[in-house]
């Protein structure tokens, strides 16, 4: 996959998720799968792990799960009329079918587990961009503004951008805390720099700003503008975040960052497509 076009993978994602989208709500009940039969495959989620990409006979099940003869026996049997498993010379393997339900069972878990995680951001971003977050972020590290902390999520992103080298995001401008005095020319002075922000932020930024007119003079601060963005997302040197807002504060309630080379890769091609289409920035302007 290494090799593969980049806007065919984007088609491809975007074309499987208006497929889950749409089998939402589209499926008719009658051809819906009882509840009970569901429960049933993920009731057998360590069985399936254990024998994905691996064949094994009775007594490996066993010892891999720590089950009794009688449960492998039970276990064995269940995949086989399921047609999950066939079994050859005593060796259970998955069928083509039971590896799919193997993936769906493991990918549900981690879905479940990873939207469990990221919660305070999913509340607070766009419901069109949600999907493309979990899987770039599944380990990240979340950081929620609480009564006790509300500036957490601030003190984390000003802790990955120390001592950055090159910085560059779109909607950024609520990353920063409110009245940091001199905010752009300190933070950024020896940082090569590329924003997206809003038009109208921007004009508040140079009435509002010294430091931000001053930067902008200068040659580390590039700036563009675009109207509609739909969550902060920050590109540091070794990691990568998103913030998510406060819709009538615009405080950032949550910021999520990692350091895995997938999300770089999502975070590189998200910020590429915003920034072709946006409009760059000058002093004079």
């Amino acid at each position: 996959m290494t090799d593969a076009d980049p806007e065919i993978l984007d088609e491809l994602l975007q074309h499987a998720l208006e497929i889950q989208h749409r089998g939402l709500g589209d499926t008719p009940p009658e051809e819906c799968l009882a509840t009970d039969d569901l429960v049933d495959v993920l009731r057998h989620r360590d069985l399936f792990q254990a024998l994905y990409g691996r064949p094994l006979d009775r007594r490996d099940i066993e010892d891999r799960l720590g089950v009794s003869r009688a449960t492998s026996h039970r276990f064995t049997r269940w995949l086989e009329e399921r047609g999950y498993a066939d079994r050859t010379d005593s060796v259970y393997s998955l069928t083509g079918e039971g590896e799919i339900a193997a993936e769906a069972v493991v990918q549900f878990e981690r879905k479940i587990r990873t939207a469990d995680r990221l919660s305070p951001l999913l509340d607070v971003i766009c419901e069109d961009h949600r999907d493309f977050v979990v899987e770039p972020f599944e380990n990240a590290t979340v950081t929620v503004a609480t009564p006790a902390d509300p500036y957490a999520p601030v003190t984390r992103f000003l802790t990955l951008l120390q001592g950055c080298d090159r910085f560059r995001g779109f909607n950024t401008t609520h990353m920063v805390p409110p009245g940091f005095a001199d905010r752009y020319g300190t933070l950024f002075a020896d940082c090569e720099v590329e924003l997206v922000s809003p038009p109208d932020v921007v004009e508040t930024l140079r009435t509002t700003d010294d430091g931000f007119g001053r930067a902008l003079d200068g040659d580390h601060l590039q700036l563009r503008t675009r109207d509609a963005l739909p969550y902060g997302l920050a590109l540091f040197d070794d990691s990568v975040g998103i913030g998510g807002y406060d819709e009538e504060t615009g405080a950032m309630r949550v910021f999520v960052d990692t350091d895995t080379a997938i999300a770089r890769a999502w975070a590189e091609r998200v910020y590429e497509t915003f920034r072709e289409n946006s409009t760059p920035l000058t002093a004079d302007d």
